[in-house]
């Protein structure tokens, strides 16, 4: 069985999430976490806190969110009924990714889907700030959706790498199930400057050719781009649906995707994006 986390802020965007969620995994069971966390206004003032009035109004904050989060449940039930599914929700008195680093733990959560926006995400933001220090602080994958994206199974899978990927990563085996579950075709890409690949980098491209031999897979060579232009470039000419990357701290995706990305190259979103922590933040 496998344990989905799924933050929600009531949005429509996080609902997108959702929905993505149930489809994309509808034929595994699954223990879908639906979690909201709050942390009301007064917080800021201990001596305020330490008041009835303020634990009154925490406990009343609770309440409205755990009812959101019941009629949540109610809803993707009614629209996605799957006896697969089971839900669980949890409202908390914390900050969004604090809870999540604890659940993920405590509840041995696979990994996390989450909308790439919430409730008032700037369009010219590359991923949401949530999302975006989701991928940075989770010791699990996360798998971030894009407002509005419509389901499509994941069929055409991107996956942009340098080659200086840890072959002894654990979730490398997700990626060749998600190709396994959905026979999907995987688009190796590598960004290519004039200066060959070393011997270290040679041996992982090895590795995965032989990793993936049982599923299709291709190799492409993007040259004199750097990963979003190369990305970019491949998804004019490809109908990409799905992404996937592994996060190394200090590589392209950690440059990618912590530093202002412009409104032209926010269409790099457009679809599901699956990002892999490392193996020493596992």
């Amino acid at each position: 069985m496998k344990r989905i986390l799924l933050p929600t802020d009531f949005s429509e965007n996080a609902y997108n999430a959702v929905k993505y969620a149930v489809q994309f995994l509808k034929n595994e069971v699954c223990e879908f976490y639906l979690l909201h966390t709050y942390t009301p206004a007064i917080v800021s003032s201990a001596s305020i806190l330490d008041s009835y009035s303020a634990l009154t109004l925490q406990k009343a904050t609770q309440n409205k969110a755990q009812l959101m989060l019941d009629e949540l449940k109610e809803k993707i039930r009614e629209e996605f009924p799957n006896d697969k599914h089971s839900f669980i929700s949890i409202a908390s008195f914390n900050l969004l990714i604090a809870e999540m680093r604890i659940l993920i733990v405590e509840r041995s959560i696979d990994y996390v889907i989450m909308g790439t926006q919430g409730a008032t995400g700037a369009k010219e933001v590359f991923l949401g700030t949530q999302t975006m220090y989701a991928i940075k602080k989770l010791k699990c994958p996360v798998l971030a959706v894009p407002a509005k994206f419509q389901y499509e199974t994941p069929q055409e899978i991107l996956f942009p790498t340098d080659y200086k990927l840890d072959t002894n990563n654990i979730y490398l085996s997700m990626l060749r199930e998600l190709c396994d579950q959905h026979v999907s075709r995987l688009h190796i890409l590598n960004s290519y400057y004039g200066t060959p690949l070393t011997e270290e980098q040679l041996d992982n491209k090895a590795f995965l050719d032989a990793y993936f031999i049982d599923n299709a897979h291709l190799f492409h060579i993007a040259e004199d781009l750097d990963v979003l232009g190369a990305v970019r470039q491949f998804q004019t000419r490809a109908k990409i649906n799905f992404m996937v990357m592994f996060h190394n701290k200090h590589n392209f995706l950690e440059n990618m995707l912590f530093k202002p990305v412009i409104n032209q190259v926010v269409y790099h979103t457009n679809v599901p994006f699956l990002v892999i922590p490392a193996v020493k933040r596992q």
